[in-house]
């Protein structure tokens, strides 16, 4: 009979667990923050890979933090992310993980008619890995599975404390 995992091991599934959640909340601080690459940039391994159809596709971390930043400059001009229940999946040696929540974001967006109140719902799927900086994604992946504008627009919309 096995005696199964140590408390050792325990705690440290326990511990990434918790790491990689707080990788997700840094994620959404840093995208309501204009994508502030000083933010994403250190989330990401150097490797890593970011996509969402319709947006844009972008390989390498520093490609990541500054391709995002322009991104919030050209089309994301206020935003607030709710990332909701993610779901952990650890690799058994702890080494590498999956990571899935769900996203609903309110945002402004710069149309061609002007900015204009929007919402979006998707979902994001993610691989992670344990590296000598700690938890760092190596892929996101962003599925926008619902947009709509705000009607009527949003009527308080504080900005963003940098």
């Amino acid at each position: 009979m096995s005696a199964g995992p140590s408390i050792e091991q325990r705690l440290a599934r326990i511990e990434a667990r918790a790491e990689i959640t707080d990788l997700v909340a840094r994620y959404a601080r840093g995208a309501d923050r204009k994508n502030d690459p000083a933010i994403l940039g250190p989330l990401f391994a150097e490797d890593a890979l970011w996509s969402a159809e319709g947006f844009a596709a972008l390989t390498g971390r520093a490609a990541i933090a500054t391709g995002l930043a322009a991104l919030a400059a050209d089309r994301v001009l206020w935003s607030i992310h709710y990332m909701t229940a993610p779901l952990v999946e650890l690799s058994d040696d702890g080494a590498t993980a999956r990571c899935h929540w769900y996203l609903w974001e309110l945002c402004t967006l710069s149309e061609a008619a002007g900015p204009t109140d929007s919402w979006f719902g998707g979902w994001y799927d993610s691989a992670l890995r344990r590296t000598g900086e700690g938890w760092r994604f190596t892929r996101v992946a962003l599925d926008v599975r619902i947009q709509g504008e705000a009607n009527p627009p949003w009527q308080l919309k504080k900005p963003v404390q940098m």
